[in-house]
């Protein structure tokens, strides 16, 4: 028997309808079916293969309840799609390079527990995504808003990661990881993403980003497992798409955080003046620096008050 098959059958149900099929018995375009299906991030399917299931008609079917509100434009559909496979293939590879050794022996006890939590913690972001847009203003319904945005890198990891197995990087990085998604939550922060020794985070004030960029540079700097944390901030409009940040705000301080020295934090002139009054901390001027494809910025070194 193969194990692959009951693997399939316990995840999605028996493969029995052809890329016609499917979308002949949810009543839509096979055209239009193609193209959600590469929205959504999967290869092509052969015509003649028995791949989707009766679950495939009932999302087609659900596709098509959205596309008939008057109020929903159908490009806004294929985005959603598209929105939706990048997260849940992420979430996939991770599920699987995680549990790998229990997912496939204990697939039909692991995957309705998995889509359980996986509902549950949708439904609490979506309602945490929703909180922040509305506490944003008529800006962010129009898909800008006003952030402070950082990134934090590890300060030499390349050199590093020459020097590590694989089982001693995925350490570092798991370290690394536990360490941003406990202090910027902490903080009201928001973990944008991840990319391999470095994160992309914002937080709605001045001093909730100050918080983040300091907690996290000292936590790394006090942990002998880890290099240590440079960060840059910068303050300004955003553009909110599919879960990223963009524009030019994030761009500076992408920028910035290459120009930080290890265990610092280094932030815009503008985040800076907001900072200044707070007694908490001591901003340091630096010379103003110009950066490639934005022009000369003020730059701050923030630390601590003692």
């Amino acid at each position: 028997m193969d194990p692959w098959a009951d693997f399939t059958r316990a995840i999605i149900g028996e493969p029995e309808l052809t890329p016609a099929e499917v979308a002949a018995a949810a009543g839509i375009d096979l055209a239009d079916a193609r193209r959600l299906w590469r929205a959504l991030g999967f290869s092509p399917v052969p015509d003649d293969q028995r791949f989707f299931t009766a679950s495939d008609v009932e999302v087609l079917h659900a596709v098509l309840a959205l596309r008939a509100r008057a109020t929903i434009d159908p490009a806004v559909v294929v985005q959603l799609a598209r929105a939706t496979g990048q997260a849940a293939a992420r979430l996939a590879e991770a599920q699987v390079a995680v549990a790998s050794d229990q997912l496939t022996p204990a697939t039909h006890e692991l995957v309705p527990i998995l889509e359980r939590f996986l509902t549950h913690v949708w439904r609490r972001h979506l309602l945490a995504a929703g909180l922040r847009q509305a506490t944003s203003g008529a800006g962010a319904a129009a898909g800008g808003r006003t952030l402070v945005v950082g990134f934090a890198d590890l300060v030499g990891f390349t050199a590093l990661s020459q020097q590590l197995d694989d089982r001693e990087l995925a350490a570092l990085i798991d370290r690394f990881e536990a360490l941003v998604f406990e202090h910027v939550p902490e903080h009201r922060g928001r973990v944008v993403k991840m990319i391999g020794d470095e994160v992309l985070f914002s937080a709605e004030t001045p001093v909730d980003a100050a918080e983040i960029a300091l907690s996290l540079v000292a936590s790394h700097h006090a942990d002998p497992a880890l290099p240590d944390l440079r960060v840059g901030l910068s303050m300004g409009p955003v553009l909110s798409w599919e879960g990223d940040l963009l524009g030019p705000t994030v761009n500076r301080a992408s920028r910035i955080v290459a120009l930080a020295r290890e265990a610092t934090v280094v932030v815009s002139g503008e985040l800076a003046e907001q900072l200044r009054p707070n007694d908490a901390y001591v901003l340091r001027d630096m010379r103003p620096v110009k950066l490639r494809g934005i022009g000369r910025v003020p730059l701050s070194a923030l630390r601590r008050a003692r």
